[in-house]
């Protein structure tokens, strides 16, 4: 398995120290966190480190399936000024959350899955990196939590995917988005099945032999003792 870790679990370490602990430790990838504090400096570190770099789009008071259309298109916005900004530090993927829905009632849910597919397809229009659409955790707001609703966006759009176990595992469908089309690469974590998490691979109920099925992976934790624990979990399977 390619692997790599998020910059979450060392957001406000220096970037040529995250560098040398990638190396250090065997990975090949690093996922940045591209919340605003990352975008306040250049990163130019990252660019042609040696190593695998996607970025995971911000997320804070970011909706692109917004009911609202003011907050609709800034969201849409910044994903888009997030793809520039990848160009730059030669980032290679971004994740993107297909986004929330306030009012989990059918028809609301319809039409706001519609303006997701419209806004996923809007930011692949004006971007040159790949775009990867990650499946979300059980709770009713969230899109894209079900196959049926990652794969319609992805029908609709030609995007990647980004699956996440954790957020498979709470819906109790992640064999079946492992199944899927065209996934970019997966988020690794684990939890105890109901909340999302993020805890350490081993120390929840997901299933460890479906990351057998994953060629490239993130190894997704705020701790980074825990990433090290969730690798060696990995290459002992």
């Amino acid at each position: 398995m390619k692997l790599g870790f998020t910059t979450l679990a060392v957001f406000m370490e220096d970037n040529n120290k995250i560098i040398d602990l990638a190396k250090q430790h065997g990975f090949e990838i690093i996922e940045i966190l591209g919340e605003g504090p990352f975008f306040e400096k250049e990163n130019c570190e990252f660019r042609d480190c040696g190593l695998d770099m996607r970025i995971h789009a911000a997320t804070v008071d970011i909706n692109i399936a917004s009911l609202n259309k003011g907050i609709r298109n800034e969201s849409v916005k910044q994903m888009i000024q997030c793809g520039e900004y990848a160009e730059k530090i030669n980032a290679n993927t971004i994740t993107v959350h297909p986004g929330i829905i306030g009012r989990n009632e059918p028809h609301l849910r319809k039409w706001a899955l519609e303006i997701a597919c419209e806004s996923v397809g809007e930011i692949i229009d004006n971007t040159n990196v790949e775009i990867s659409v990650e499946n979300m955790p059980v709770r009713g707001k969230f899109l894209g939590n079900t196959v049926e609703e990652i794969e319609m966006i992805q029908e609709a759009t030609g995007c990647s995917l980004t699956i996440d176990t954790g957020h498979g595992n709470t819906c109790g469908n992640l064999e079946e988005m492992l199944e899927l089309k065209n996934i970019s690469y997966c988020h690794l974590n684990d939890n105890d099945g109901v909340k999302d998490q993020h805890i350490t691979l081993g120390e929840g109920t997901l299933d460890l032999n479906l990351l057998k099925k994953i060629d490239t992976a993130i190894i997704e934790l705020n701790n980074f003792d825990n990433i090290l624990k969730s690798k060696e979990v990995i290459e002992n399977l």
